[in-house]
């Protein structure tokens, strides 16, 4: 019998595993009968891999739609047909650039930019994913789509190795960001690694190994709490009698000598006697309207 298991791992995924594989090794130590991840990390990818478990995977859904930090090395001069170590070498080209075009380079992908989606990858077309395609050496046109690179720093350039930290929106590809910067040099890039240090409110403080994971003698313990999830959104405490009308669904107006209202509108986490109740939307005149309700509070 699985337990009910209520919380959020941090796990370090490590090279060579894929985070569904992470997610039931950690679910077969937790013995938990509910879980899901946040958003995949590639295979040959490491670093941080939100783990949801019971109740917090009512709101795994944020982090799927939050923003994403990423240190990713870039390996300029060698192109390969999945950008990245997994792939096959396609072409190589020379690497002659100095740190000063790194940076005229990467100034051009700041900001909202488009970006094509990989052959490799998850996409489907007609039922059927990218990838499955690709291993059959079918190239299919693709849309480029509207992504946000929020942040892109230039680390370090040991040639033909370019380390940079980006900071993007959802459904951003970093692999194609490297093949990008590599077009943009002249010289054509793979990504050699790729390492996530935080989703959304989460970083890497509190990350914790597979290995570690498995040989800790209480892993419970190792769980951050529910509302971890949902830290970037203000909150509101309810009175016991307004706690049971919310879980029920209920809208409630809200008046101000029964609760600290936050001043600005928009998601809130819920909370009585400092119990997670959910989420709601705050609206106009004080009205609160429950969103997402867990079944009991944590």
């Amino acid at each position: 019998m699985r337990d009910l298991v209520d919380g959020v791992l941090l796990l370090d995924k490590p090279v060579g595993l894929s985070s569904n594989d992470a997610l039931i090794r950690a679910k077969r130590v937790l013995n938990a009968k509910k879980a899901g991840h946040t958003g995949t990390l590639d295979p040959f990818a490491t670093g941080l891999l939100p783990l949801c478990f019971g109740e917090a995977t009512k709101f795994s859904q944020d982090l799927l739609e939050a923003d994403k930090t990423y240190e990713a090395t870039v390996h300029l001069g060698i192109m390969t047909n999945t950008g990245d170590t997994e792939g096959e070498a396609i072409e190589t080209l020379p690497v002659d650039v100095t740190e000063a075009q790194i940076e005229a380079a990467l100034a051009r992908f700041r900001g909202p930019i488009m970006q094509i989606p990989p052959m490799y990858s998850a996409l489907k077309r007609d039922g059927k994913a990218y990838y499955e395609y690709a291993r059959e050496g079918i190239t299919l046109e693709r849309e480029a789509r509207p992504v946000t690179i929020h942040g892109l720093e230039f680390m370090s350039y040991e040639a033909p190795f370019l380390k940079i930290r980006v900071t993007c929106s959802k459904g951003t590809y970093v692999r194609v960001l490297g093949e990008d910067i590599g077009a943009a040099l002249g010289c054509g890039a793979h990504l050699n690694a790729l390492r996530r240090t935080q989703v959304g409110p989460l970083t890497i403080d509190g990350m914790i190994t597979m290995e570690a994971l498995q040989a800790h003698a209480e892993p419970l313990t190792l769980l951050a709490p529910v509302d971890a999830l949902l830290a970037s959104f203000p909150a509101l405490e309810l009175s016991p009698e307004l706690a049971v009308r919310f879980l029920q669904g209920q809208r409630l107006a809200l008046g101000k000598e029964a609760v600290a209202v936050p001043a600005d509108l928009g998601r809130v986490r819920v909370y009585s006697e400092g119990k997670l109740l959910g989420t709601a939307q705050l609206q106009e005149y004080a009205i609160l309207a429950p969103e997402r309700l867990i079944a009991k509070a944590v």
